[in-house]
């Protein structure tokens, strides 16, 4: 696999693309107004702790109070047996946490006092004693390796415990050394700033998307590092040089007079991924929905025909659906529960390769994913781990027409409803004449279609009705103003 890393950067907004042979795999978007708040560690204060949900509500100085549940409070699982977060917690106290997912629709950041800072090739647990390896390495054997290198390189009475990162592979002792060295620089920092930092204060902030790109997503695949920003470029360099010396070499500055994502066709690929229709090669397509709760992936035949006979034609779509859905789970990073309704299939075995090729497709997702088998309705459930928005999140609103139920009343429904409060508001109030504003193709059917049920109703209240058009007005909106004399009209 060749890998290409593209990073467009403003002063505004940073956007990053990975490229998987010729393929855009992944899109990350930072704003500067809301950069990433997740590894970012804060003074906080709780403000309410509810032993009902073994949790607690801590303000760290965002537009919502952050959650932190028992199970991310270090005191409360010391022993055998878990506190109760009560005994430990109390209302006014203020305490060091970690951000560990972000800000998600209208829930707030997620926290934990398990302080965990990350290098490139290992993450420092300072409150822990153990080491522990990345579950992506499963050999067993070079697990122990790993674990044993790390303990002979470590300095004499250190504290604290790391996870093995799955680069570390490939690192050398002094690559390993170094990271140890600042990681624990890094540890005294939040210590000192710590003891002096106010409530509701930032303490600590996690490198920003360019560089945690350097650090956690560039390895022996990435063939280079596009930056289409002189300035950008020559900071990652100074980073790359004194950090992540391995990357260095691959970083390029692009200087291209086409735009760098119009050259490599990112910009179409965004696009797309704001679409509800994925279209597959064969002629097949998925359509993605996404809610609060989950997200569902339906699969569709559509115009692919040429399979050997009907089961065939149905097995083939499904495979090819696999890569497509595990692409676009990156894409759009699309996180929480996924249900996956592939087309019904009646072969035990075809149903356990399409299952085979799910697992294949979503291996090479550096977030974590479970798959679970055919459900007793034919349903493929899945999970991905959520840790920030989703693409379209971040980059769409609510339409302000439909208030983002994806769906508008009918011209023939509002025109009822029209009808409806004319004859509500003719018996409330003593009105000379009523006005509808509404939009152009609602007033065009009050003038047509429905013509006679307005007369009608006019001439049932003993009033008239007249209508004006509103451009400016969605399908759904109207209004009717009561008119009291020819030079007045109030609402």
């Amino acid at each position: 696999m060749t890998e290409e890393i593209l990073i467009n950067y403003t002063p505004q907004e940073t956007r990053v693309a990975i490229i998987e042979n010729g393929i855009v795999q992944e899109l990350h978007v930072e704003r500067q107004s809301s950069s990433s708040l997740v590894g970012n560690v804060y003074r906080g204060t709780v403000c309410r702790v509810l032993p009902g949900m073994q949790s607690a509500f801590v303000d760290i100085g965002l537009q919502r109070a952050a959650f932190l549940h028992v199970a991310d409070v270090v005191d409360c699982n010391e022993g055998e047996t878990q506190k109760n977060i009560q005994d430990v917690l109390r209302e006014g106290q203020s305490l060091i946490v970690q951000v560990i997912k972000e800000p998600i629709g209208s829930k707030g950041a997620r926290l934990t006092t398990q302080i965990s800072i990350a290098g490139r090739f290992l993450v420092y647990l300072p409150q822990q004693d153990h080491i522990g390896v990345s579950q992506r390495i499963a050999d067993e054997a070079e697990r122990e390796k790993l674990r044993d290198r790390l303990v002979k390189l470590l300095p004499e009475n250190h504290k604290g415990g790391y996870i093995i990162r799955t680069m570390a592979e490939d690192a050398t002792d002094d690559d390993l050394k170094s990271d140890v060295a600042y990681l624990h620089k890094v540890e005294e920092n939040i210590q000192s700033a710590s003891k002096s930092a106010a409530t509701r204060t930032l303490v600590f902030q996690d490198l920003n998307l360019c560089m945690r790109v350097l650090r956690d997503v560039a390895s022996t695949d990435t063939k280079r590092i596009l930056v289409d920003s002189r300035e950008n470029f020559q900071q990652l360099l100074a980073f790359a040089t004194s950090y992540t010396t391995t990357n260095a070499s691959l970083l390029e500055h692009y200087q291209g007079e086409r735009p760098l994502f119009d050259t490599y066709n990112v910009e179409a690929e965004i696009a797309k991924a704001m679409s509800r229709k994925v279209e597959l090669k064969s002629g097949g397509y998925l359509i993605i929905d996404q809610t609060e709760a989950l997200t569902t992936v339906d699969v569709n035949t559509g115009g692919f025909v040429s399979g050997i006979n009907l089961a065939d034609t149905i097995f083939r779509t499904n495979i090819e659906a696999c890569k497509c859905i595990a692409r676009q789970l990156r894409l759009r990073n699309l996180g929480g529960i996924i249900i996956i309704d592939f087309i019904d299939m009646d072969d035990d075995e075809q149903r356990a390769a399409v299952l085979a090729e799910l697992n294949l497709a979503v291996a090479s997702d550096r977030t974590r994913i479970s798959v679970s088998g055919f459900s007793a309705l034919g349903l493929v459930e899945m999970t991905r781990k959520r840790t920030r928005e989703s693409l379209s999140h971040i980059l769409c609103e609510a339409c302000s027409y439909c208030k983002g139920s994806g769906a508008l009343k009918t011209a023939q429904t509002v025109c009822y409803e029209i009808l409806r409060e004319i004859l509500r508001q003719a018996r409330e109030f003593d009105a000379k004449e009523l006005r509808v504003h509404a939009a152009k193709k609602v007033i065009d059917l009050l003038q047509s279609t429905e013509s006679q049920s307005l007369a009608n109703l006019a001439e049932f209240i003993g009033k008239p009705i007249s209508l004006q058009i509103e451009d400016q007005y969605g399908q759904d909106a109207f209004n009717i103003i009561l008119v009291e004399n020819r030079q007045k009209a109030v609402m």
